[in-house]
């Protein structure tokens, strides 16, 4: 793990990439950041807005239908995720898929403390009165797109990895 997105407290509650170096510490309830407020809104936004422009039917105009069709520009936003170069982006909430289809989310991961490598992604997987949560090991991942991970093995590979007990203070 190199970094993390932190949301501000405040409105408009931009989000910000931390560098993994700013974390002083961290506990299954919070992370604690050696920045302060100020150093915190001076770093990178995770989403940045780009407008661009558009010739778009001016509906509003009269319609020479089918010789001419009045146009008109506008810019319209384009939302792209700050991430940086070389690096892979997981959310807490996107969706696994196996080889063979969907088989959970991803709700927390496991990080080794002495490398900040992330280990393991936790998954709850099953409905809503037989859930489990599983460890899937990274090696598993085979690649990201949106808000999906894809592993490189089947529903009956995660369906055999043993569950792990997880206890949250909210639980």
């Amino acid at each position: 793990m190199t970094h993390l997105v932190v949301r501000e407290a405040k409105l408009p509650h931009t989000e910000r990439v931390v560098p993994i170096e700013a974390v002083s510490e961290a506990s299954p309830d919070a992370i604690q950041l050696r920045s302060r407020q100020e150093q915190l809104h001076s770093m990178e936004p995770f989403v940045e807005t780009h407008y661009i422009r558009e010739r778009m039917p001016d509906v509003e105009g009269s319609i020479l239908f089918p010789y001419s069709v009045p146009q008109k520009v506008v810019e319209v936003p384009v939302k792209e995720q700050n991430i940086p170069a070389g690096e892979l982006a997981v959310h807490r909430g996107a969706h696994v898929h196996a080889t063979d289809g969907p088989v959970g989310q991803i709700d927390e991961f496991l990080v080794e403390p002495d490398t900040d490598l992330v280990t393991h992604l936790l998954m709850r997987e099953g409905h809503l009165w037989g859930k489990r949560e599983v460890a899937i090991p990274v090696s598993m991942i085979d690649h990201t797109e949106e808000r999906t991970v894809y592993l490189k093995v089947a529903k009956n590979q995660v369906a055999a990895l043993p569950p792990i007990p997880v206890h949250r203070w909210w639980a």
